[in-house]
């Protein structure tokens, strides 16, 4: 531990608080993180940005009524307040308080900003109570996004650790200029055509391709080289992000820049961006999230800093909830409880046994409709995964009424246990054994995919030379993060769609990962029509088959299904207009699930040869399409 206490100066503009460590200084009253020195560094943060361009809270919202795309606005404070101070831990808040008289100003919403240094910590923790009041004064609004940002030196960060495998010395923010950078589809990816360091040349850069899911979007950040100092942000609990552990968000990007997302529309849609209703109550913390400083000693590897910010990643996943922050509300470790059982999965057609849902993510979030937990986005969710034999636990979860949702890689489908869950403070809830039957009618007779809520599994194609990003070559599972892979389709199917033939194709070399549109001439495109060919020996014209579509991510799309005559003006199902997730431009491979049912008349298929046509007719971008997660055909039932 540090000899030396926490220390706090209060002065006229700012609030300096030290621990010996690192040096904190924020706005007075703003609350804008200005200064954050460590080590022989006077500044991590860019001091050529403006003081409130530096590290600070954020959020984009609209007022009912409103155009789509929403207001900016940097989180400032009026009111500063010192909550507790001595020589173990410095808490201060920096506040803002709403009322009508701000209406169309401000987001309807009083903020309660705090910042947190302990001693010996090499770090600081930062988090926030969004609350709107249960008045009539409090008009209807909504959230697009809110996080934490962070703008580092220029000059000093230049390697960036997001993952183990998507890890790289970055290009600069000077890179993505005018004359440097050539903006792409969309202003976010950038081709590197006369960069700063020339061997960047050719490359691809998109903030998008370092996305990660919820469960494990946990540590990310910088490395300077020289002097040898890490910065990272470590999320240790996912309960306050929206959506669920397969959401995903923005971490740390060109600039250099560095994230603490807690809200967001990305990979969804407005689906995942909260509306409340005017005048009614919501109250949530966001955070904590802690801030890592770490360095090593001349001569020593600077990228070990990434192992080291990985272990204390752990370090703080194992004190959560952590136990100093101040605010009454956010509960302590005693105040929470704890939710365990066995999950097991019954599929009537491929035996009676009960099957451990290995695996399985388990989760309790607001009471809602089964499934309902991936669009939830205002209250807190509490994810875990079942083990092997399908024992789960889920701990130190807030108090109040749950339901209890599940979904299991490899079973198309969502569970749902039908029994409200009441969480007190210090409960230990045994569900004991819970058994989901998925969807199933009857037997399979083919089926293309795995039911993972993924695209993954199907052919992702390599990325065309002119458009790569070095670092996504290192793990095969990141291929389908590379840029511009939607072109890739026209170029494999260049006189006609795709055509999949059952018992003959492999869905992992035939069946493209998104059903894209069709580039025609200039900047139009078209509608696709995938076909499914397959055949029955013997039909049951009396009875109905069961075609079961499972869709990973859909963006501004409708899926129509014909059996057998793609010249029907009327298909057997369509899906409508879906999805705003735009995972294909986003390098997303998933966006939010959507599961269909179709009934499909004995009548409607032949003995022998059938087909089946998939077909997506919205053709404004090349960007609106569908990515599959499975498809199934079952036989009509046998009992």
């Amino acid at each position: 531990m540090s000899p030396l206490g926490v220390r706090l100066s209060i002065q006229e503009s700012h609030v300096v608080i030290d621990n010996g460590l690192l040096q904190l200084t924020l706005s007075n009253p703003d609350g804008i993180v200005t200064g954050l020195r460590y080590n022989s560094i006077d500044n991590l943060l860019e001091v050529l940005n403006a003081e409130s361009n530096r590290g600070y809270w954020d959020l984009v919202w609209s007022a009912e009524g409103t155009p789509r795309g929403g207001v900016f606005e940097v989180i400032k404070a009026t009111t500063f307040e010192v909550i507790v101070e001595t020589d173990e831990q410095v808490e201060v808040s920096f506040s803002r308080s709403w009322d009508p008289s701000l209406q169309g100003k401000l987001a309807p919403l009083n903020i309660d900003k705090r910042f947190i240094l302990l001693r010996g910590c090499p770090g600081f923790y930062s988090y926030a109570i969004y609350e709107h009041l249960g008045s009539m004064d409090w008009p209807a609004f909504s959230i697009a996004e809110t996080r934490i940002a962070f703008k580092l030196r220029k000059d000093l960060f230049h390697y960036m650790a997001v993952t183990d495998d998507r890890q790289r010395y970055m290009p600069l923010p000077d890179d993505r200029t005018p004359g440097r950078g050539q903006p792409l589809a969309y202003p976010e990816a950038v081709l590197l055509v006369n960069p700063v360091e020339p061997e960047l040349k050719g490359q691809v850069d998109d903030k998008y391709q370092y996305s990660c899911e919820n469960k494990d979007l946990k540590v990310h950040g910088w490395i300077s080289i020289d002097p040898a100092v890490g910065f990272w942000q470590i999320t240790a609990s996912d309960e306050f992000r929206s959506g669920g552990p397969v959401k995903q968000n923005l971490s740390s990007h060109v600039g250099p820049t560095c994230l603490a997302m807690f809200l967001s529309g990305h990979y969804a849609g407005e689906d995942l961006c909260p509306k409340f209703e005017q005048g009614e109550p919501w109250k949530k913390v966001f955070g904590p999230v802690f801030i890592y400083l770490n360095s090593v000693m001349d001569g020593n590897d600077p990228l070990t800093l990434w192992d080291d910010a990985k272990n204390q990643m752990l370090v703080e996943v194992e004190r959560w909830p952590y136990s100093f922050p101040a605010s009454e509300d956010f509960p302590s470790s005693d105040q929470r409880g704890n939710v365990s059982g066995r999950l097991l999965v019954k599929d009537s057609f491929t035996g009676d046994d009960l099957v451990p849902a290995n695996g399985a993510y388990v989760g309790l979030a607001p009471q809602g409709d089964v499934g309902s937990w991936q669009r939830e986005c205002k209250d807190y969710q509490f994810w875990t995964k079942a083990d092997d034999t399908g024992y789960f636990c889920i701990n130190y979860v807030r108090t109040g009424n749950y339901n209890l949702y599940a979904w299991v890689p490899g079973f198309i489908g969502d569970y749902k246990y039908e029994v409200l869950i009441t969480i007190s403070a210090g409960c230990n809830i045994d569900v004991k054994d819970l058994v989901y039957e998925p969807p199933r009618d009857g037997p399979t007779l083919w089926e293309i995919g795995i039911p993972d809520r993924s695209a993954a599994e199907f052919y992702v194609p390599d990325p065309s030379p002119s458009y790569i990003n070095p670092v996504l070559s290192n793990n095969p599972a990141d291929r389908f993060r590379q840029y511009g892979l939607w072109e890739k389709y026209s170029e494999l199917h260049p006189d006609g769609d795709l055509v999949y033939t059952v018992g003959e194709s492999d869905y992992k070399k035939d069946w493209f990962f998104a059903q894209v549109t069709r580039k025609k001439d200039g900047k139009t495109y078209q509608g696709t029509t995938w076909q499914i060919k397959f055949k029955l020996d013997s039909i049951d014209q009396s009875g109905t088959y069961k075609l079961r579509v499972a869709i990973a991510e859909a963006t501004l799309s409708e899926l129509q299904i014909r059996i057998n005559d793609q010249t029907s003006s009327l298909p057997l199902f369509t899906t409508g207009l879906i999805g705003r997730a735009n995972s294909i431009a986003r390098h997303g491979i998933h966006g939010l699930y959507w599961l269909y049912n179709v009934d499909v008349p004995g009548k409607q298929v032949i003995e022998g040869d059938n087909t089946i046509f998939l077909t997506q007719p919205r053709s404004a971008s090349p960007f609106q399409g569908i990515m599959y997660d499975y498809i199934r055909l079952e036989g009509p039932p046998t009992h």
